[in-house]
C-alpha cells in the first residue's frame, strides 16, 4: 500500500512511511495548541486545498506567510458562509489526483444533521480513495464538542489526539495514535516540541 508523507519526518517514520493514499485523518486539538502546524507542514507534501470554515483566506494565508519555517502554497477557501457543507463538498468533488485537503475546522461541518453529515464524510472518503489523496480533518478538542464528533472519529482512517498540557513552568504536547486502518495505531505516546517546527521533544522526564 502507497503512503504519503505529512511533511513531518518524525511522524512519517513512526507511521511506516506515512499515511495511506486515500485516507482521511481527523486531527484532534486544545484550541490554545500549536496544532496548525501539523497543518502547515502538510501544505509541503503536495498541492493542498485548504477550506477554512472559521477564518478567512486573507488570515489563513498571513498567518502561513508569518510561519518560520517553509510551508506550500495551498489554494485557501472560505466556506463560512449560509451553507458551510455544501458549498465544502462542491470544492471536494473538484480536487484533483493525489492532492491534499485541509478542513480547519470540521467542528462547524459537524453541526449539520446527522444524515447530511454522513452522506458528506462518505463521499468525502470515496473521493479520496479514487484520487490517492489524503484529507486531514481539523477538530477542536473541549467543552463545545459537537455532537457528530464521534461520527468522525469512527468514519476516520486514522485518528491524531494532540494533548497540551502546562505543568509548572513547561508546555508538555503529547501525540496520540489510537486508530489507523490499514496500518499499526501506536501504542505509546510521542512527546512533541511544538514551537516553529514539529520535533521530538528529546529532554527526559525527570520522576
Amino acid at each position: 500500500m502507497s503512503r504519503l508523507a505529512t511533511g513531518i519526518d518524525v511522524l512519517d517514520r513512526q507511521l511506516g512511511g506515512g499515511i495511506p493514499a486515500g485516507s482521511v485523518v481527523l486531527l484532534a486539538a486544545d484550541p490554545a495548541s500549536q496544532s496548525e502546524l501539523f497543518l502547515n507542514e502538510l501544505t509541503t507534501t503536495r498541492g493542498t486545498l485548504w477550506i477554512t470554515t472559521l477564518r478567512s483566506e486573507v488570515a489563513v494565508q498571513d498567518s502561513l506567510e508569518r510561519c518560520l519555517t517553509r510551508t506550500g502554497n495551498p489554494t485557501i477557501r472560505d466556506v463560512g458562509g449560509d451553507a458551510p457543507l455544501d458549498t465544502a463538498n462542491k470544492l471536494v468533488r473538484d480536487l484533483p489526483e493525489g492532492a491534499n485537503l485541509i478542513i480547519d475546522i470540521v467542528d462547524i461541518l459537524e453541526r449539520n444533521e446527522v444524515p447530511r453529515y454522513r452522506k458528506f464524510l462518505n463521499g468525502l472518503q470515496t473521493h479520496m480513495v479514487n484520487t490517492r489523496g489524503l484529507t486531514i480533518l481539523h477538530g477542536l478538542k473541549g467543552e463545545s464538542v459537537p455532537v457528530n464528533r464521534d461520527l468522525t472519529e469512527h468514519m476516520a482512517d486514522v485518528v491524531f489526539d494532540l494533548s497540551t498540557e502546562i505543568d509548572g513552568s513547561e508546555i508538555e504536547n503529547r501525540l496520540a495514535v489510537p486508530k489507523f486502518r490499514g496500518g499499526r495505531a501506536l501504542d505509546e505516546t510521542i512527546k512533541l516540541r511544538l514551537a516553529d517546527q514539529v520535533t521530538v521533544d528529546t529532554s527526559r522526564d525527570i520522576a
